[in-house]
C-alpha cells in the first residue's frame, strides 16, 4: 500500500491500534513527503511495517524512483532517507550552477529526463520554458545521489530559510524534532525576520496525553543542530494543514502570524 507518511503518523498515534489486525501488510511505501528516520523506526516498531520511499511528481505522470528490497537507505551526513533508484526509462541527475551535472554526494537540484515528463503547465509557457526544457524536467526539489546511484531529497528549493545568511534546510530541523517522544508531527518554515531577515519558525501538534513547551523543544534541537537551525519560534497546533494527499502545506504555516518567540 502507498500513502503519505502523515497516514502512517495518524495511524501509529491512533489509540488502540492493534499490530496484529495489520500483519496483513508486510511492506508499506510512501510518496508525497520526506519519510523521517525517526517516525520510519516507529512505524516499524509499532505497526510491523517497513517504509520504503517512491518518489515522483504530477508533472512526471508516475513514479520515477522507488526502493529495491525491504529496507531503505538513510545517508549518515544529513540524515536523509533515499527515495530510491530510477525506474527503468527515468534518466535522472543532480544539476548545479549553471547546467553542469554534479558528481557523487553533490547537492543540487534533481533533474528528470524521459517519456512520462509532461509537454508543459495548461497555457504557462514561461514557466514551461523555465522548467521542462529538452533535456529534462527541473522538480524544484533539491538532493544528492550517492555512490551507489540512489537519490536522496533535501527539500523543496523554495522552502530553504535564509538565517543571517545562514541555509536552513527544514527537512534536517523537522527531522530532529519528530526525534522528541512528545512530537506526533512537525513543519518548519521560514518567516521573515528585522535583524536576521529570515528566521526558523516550528509548528507542533503533539501526542496525546504528552506534554512539551517551547523552551523543552529549543532545548532539544540545539544539542543536535547548529546553533543558527534551531528554532527561534515555535507554535503549538492540534493538527497541521495539509490538502487532500495528506501533504504538510508550509504556505499556509508561513502566512501564519501566532507562535513564541525566543
Amino acid at each position: 500500500t502507498a500513502n503519505a507518511i502523515t497516514a502512517y503518523i495518524a495511524l501509529m498515534n491512533q489509540p488502540g491500534v492493534d499490530r496484529a489486525r495489520l500483519a496483513s501488510l508486510a511492506i508499506v511505501t510512501s510518496g508525497g513527503a520526506p519519510v523521517p528516520p525517526s517516525v520510519a523506526r516507529q512505524v516499524k516498531e509499532k505497526l510491523g511495517w517497513p517504509v520504503l520511499n517512491g518518489y515522483g511528481l504530477t508533472e512526471t505522470s508516475s513514479g520515477e524512483g522507488g526502493t529495491p528490497g525491504s529496507e531503505g537507505r538513510v545517508d549518515p551526513v544529513p540524515g536523509a532517507r533515499s527515495i530510491g533508484v530510477p525506474i527503468c526509462g527515468v534518466d535522472a541527475w543532480i544539476e548545479g550552477e549553471g547546467g553542469v551535472r554534479l558528481g557523487h554526494d553533490e547537492i543540487g537540484e534533481i533533474v528528470l529526463g524521459g517519456p512520462m515528463v509532461a509537454d508543459g503547465y495548461w497555457r504557462k509557457p514561461a514557466e514551461t520554458a523555465e522548467c521542462m526544457r529538452p533535456d529534462g524536467f527541473r522538480t524544484g526539489d533539491v538532493g544528492f545521489m550517492d555512490a551507489g546511484g540512489w537519490f536522496y531529497v533535501v527539500d523543496r528549493k523554495k522552502d530553504m530559510i535564509n538565517a543571517s545568511g545562514y541555509k536552513v534546510w527544514p527537512r534536517e530541523v523537522e527531522d530532529v524534532l519528530y526525534a522528541h517522544p512528545a512530537v506526533r508531527e512537525a513543519a518548519v518554515v521560514g518567516v521573515g525576520d528585522e535583524y536576521r531577515g529570515e528566521t526558523v519558525k516550528a509548528v507542533v501538534s503533539l501526542r496525546e496525553g504528552s506534554k512539551a513547551d517551547r523552551d523543552e523543544l529549543v532545548t532539544w534541537c540545539r544539542e543536535r543542530l547548529a546553533a543558527y537551525k534551531v528554532p527561534r519560534i515555535v507554535e503549538f497546533v492540534e493538527e497541521l494543514p495539509k490538502n487532500a494527499t495528506g501533504k504538510v502545506l508550509r504556505r499556509v504555516l508561513r502566512e501564519r502570524r501566532t507562535g513564541q518567540g525566543a
